[in-house]
């Protein structure tokens, strides 16, 4: 099967990993769609995060279907309501009897973007159960010996760093990551994580990070479905978009694109011991 992009073929000799999307999310034909086409495309596998129970139910049977194709991390997107006790217990006992099938614990984290349109409109917002919460799956993460996948974003990822610190976390991947220059540095001494999604193309923010923010130590992702601007406005959000941020990462750093898609692919599988 062919992969075409803005009418050109793809013609990328390494394979790609695209290192966080949402499978879940998308409609079923569409996803099914996709995941046919990624052979065709180059990529060789995708880490699909959860965002619930349900969310984590449907990646696991993905999986099974397409194995090698789909890893999956069961968590908890913390950019929603906190759900209650009972809610969290059976989601993290069923985690717990399912550990052997997951890449990694994932996504989980803090609500920074959901905290800031609380206190934008002079809602009162409660950080403490989000806290308490992504404390559990640190636990979980630490019993497993699984890496993290964060959603921590801004000051939002100090606190995250305080936490892996309190729970001798090393294994942090960091996705779509902004951030602090303090907080960058302590992230990348720490042997943390990050990910670029396809925004590096035409985002200057994204691209002074993924300047300065240690090579051996980035993966390349879609976060798809979530759609993007630029060259890819109007597109559905695809796997093959990875190769997009390697040409885009290669160019920041100077060397060859077939170098930069080798060197995020090498990162992928030694992050996620694939």
């Amino acid at each position: 099967m062919s992969c075409v992009l803005h009418g050109l073929p793809l013609e990328t000799q390494i394979p790609l990993i695209d290192a966080h999307i949402h499978l879940d999310l998308y409609d079923e034909v569409t996803r099914e769609r996709l995941l046919q086409e990624l052979p065709g495309c180059g990529v060789e596998s995708v880490i699909a995060v959860s965002m619930h129970l349900a969310s984590c139910k449907l990646n696991s049977a993905l999986a099974e279907r397409h194995p090698n194709l789909v890893r999956p991390a069961f968590g908890f997107h913390p950019e929603q309501p906190i759900p209650a006790n009972r809610e969290i217990d059976l989601l993290l006992d069923w985690i717990k009897r399912h550990a052997g099938e997951m890449i990694a614990v994932g996504e989980v984290g803090l609500p920074y973007y959901a905290r800031q349109e609380a206190l934008e409109q002079g809602n009162p917002f409660e950080l403490e159960p989000y806290v308490d919460l992504l404390e559990k799956f640190l636990v979980l993460a630490k019993e497993t010996g699984k890496p993290v996948v964060l959603h921590a974003v801004y000051e939002d990822a100090d606190l995250a760093c305080d936490l892996l610190d309190r729970h001798g976390i090393t294994k942090a991947h960091f996705h779509w990551f902004k951030g602090a220059e303090s907080t960058v540095q302590r992230m990348a001494e720490r042997g943390y994580f990050i990910s670029f999604t396809p925004d590096i193309v035409y985002e200057m923010e994204i691209q002074e990070l993924a300047r300065r923010y240690p090579p051996e130590q980035v993966m390349a992702e879609t976060d798809g479905p979530w759609p993007f601007e630029g060259p890819f406005a109007g597109q559905i959000t695809h796997p093959r978009m990875t190769s997009h941020v390697a040409m885009a990462w290669a160019n920041l750093q100077g060397i060859p694109s077939e170098e930069a898609a080798k060197t995020l692919y090498r990162n992928t599988r030694r992050f996620y011991g694939l």
